[in-house]
């Protein structure tokens, strides 16, 4: 026997992540995953919503579709760091046109991880891992 079971230790607190997509089914197959994973998740399908659920459910990271019906993903990026500075360098951008123009000059002045659509569920696990690993390292942001 090689591998050692893991102890039954209290578990981490668990890391809260917010997902703004628009697209119901999309927005659901994430968050299944997500919680699989472990984490705790905020759901929003608008920029309001996200907005509104920030100002009293705190999160840890949060997975932001750059297409959303009344306000871009982009400005809200920006609104969110604003008003809750500690979530800079925790927002991933999802975008099915990260080439795009627009998409591509906004990164240069606000850089942030990009998830390209369509993407491997994996990837999406990954980024979650290692953003909310190296939190847990960086002890008391506050």
């Amino acid at each position: 026997m090689s591998g050692t079971p893991h102890p039954p230790s209290s578990p981490p607190p668990q890391a809260t992540i917010l997902i703004v997509e628009d697209e119901a089914a999309l927005r659901r197959v994430l968050e299944r995953v997500l919680v699989r994973e472990g984490y705790r998740v905020l759901a929003a399908a608008s920029a309001e919503t996200a907005y509104e659920l920030l100002a009293s459910e705190p999160a840890d990271a949060v997975l932001l579709d750059v297409q959303l019906p009344t306000m871009s993903g982009l400005a809200l990026y920006l609104a969110l760091i604003h008003r809750h500075p500690g979530l800079a360098g925790q927002i991933a951008i999802m975008s099915g046109d990260a080439e795009a123009e627009h998409v591509r000059v906004w990164l240069e002045h606000n850089p942030c991880t990009v998830l390209r659509k369509p993407f491997d569920l994996k990837q999406i696990v990954e980024w979650a891992h290692e953003l909310l690993d190296a939190t847990d390292q960086r002890s008391g942001n506050g």
